[in-house]
């Protein structure tokens, strides 16, 4: 285990395993390193063929860690922040990604799977973008890619009232391949992910370089992360953060 990663290769098939169970796998600034370095390294890493995220637990992911927003936004956070080589490593990634995804898959826990190939959701999945509630705005090329899947009603609804989506609807929205039962989730994505890896890798190399420009999301992600930054520095955000931190509902009102 590297930073509540657990990192495993097997087949062709490297598995990135969100390892914080006990906080719903919230993303730390050294989960995201440490997902950003095995993407990036799978580029040039002729035994890696597909790539598959999954959570422990009862969650895929929480999102970001809170605590750590509340801290760049307080100004105290040090060092440098990874969330952006991760997000930027999704755009970029040639190799086949599948996402395996059971509970809550909250922000970025969402976005993410905009830049993987095929998603396979538990029954029990729920799907959430909540930016707007916490006074940021869509990452991860989302504010592109979710209208182009959803489009824009939709999109906006889902970031900008920020409710949860049943693994249902998601599939319906085309945000999914497909739904299987909790227990069925490891199986049925290790067997996708088994069939991709016997596939000619250049040939689905290709295919994805076609289907999408790595370089025109990054850009966006660039131009998303200017906001984001401002955003949690705003005093929306400071109200956001400290009103999660005190347990009750934010007043933006009082900041406008």
């Amino acid at each position: 285990m590297i930073d509540h990663v657990q990192i495993e290769r097997s087949n062709g098939i490297l598995t990135l395993t969100l390892a914080r169970p006990d906080k719903k796998n919230a993303l730390t600034n050294e989960m995201y390193g440490s997902l950003a370095d095995a993407i990036e390294g799978a580029e040039t890493d002729a035994g890696v063929r597909v790539i598959v995220i999954r959570g422990q637990g009862d969650s895929f992911t929480a999102g970001n860690d809170l605590s750590e927003f509340a801290a760049v936004a307080a100004g105290k956070a040090q060092g440098e922040r990874h969330v952006t080589r991760f997000i930027r490593s999704l755009g970029r990634s040639t190799k086949p990604l599948i996402a395996a995804v059971q509970g809550r898959a909250v922000g970025v826990g969402t976005t993410m799977l905009l830049h993987c190939d095929l998603v396979v959701l538990a029954e029990n999945a729920l799907l959430s973008t909540p930016f707007i509630s916490l006074a940021l705005v869509p990452e991860a090329a989302s504010s592109l890619l979710m209208p182009q899947r959803l489009g824009h009603a939709r999109a906006f609804e889902l970031f900008a009232l920020g409710e949860p989506i049943s693994a249902k609807v998601a599939l319906e929205w085309g945000l999914a391949n497909r739904v299987v039962a909790q227990e069925q989730l490891d199986a049925e994505t290790g067997a996708l992910a088994q069939r991709l890896a016997k596939q000619p890798l250049g040939s689905l190399v290709a295919t994805k370089r076609l289907m999408r420009d790595g370089e025109m999301l990054v850009k966006q992600m660039e131009a998303e992360g200017e906001i984001f930054a401002a955003r949690l520095q705003s005093a929306e955000a400071r109200e956001a953060f400290q009103a999660f931190a005190e347990r009750r509902p934010p007043d933006f009102a009082k900041v406008a």
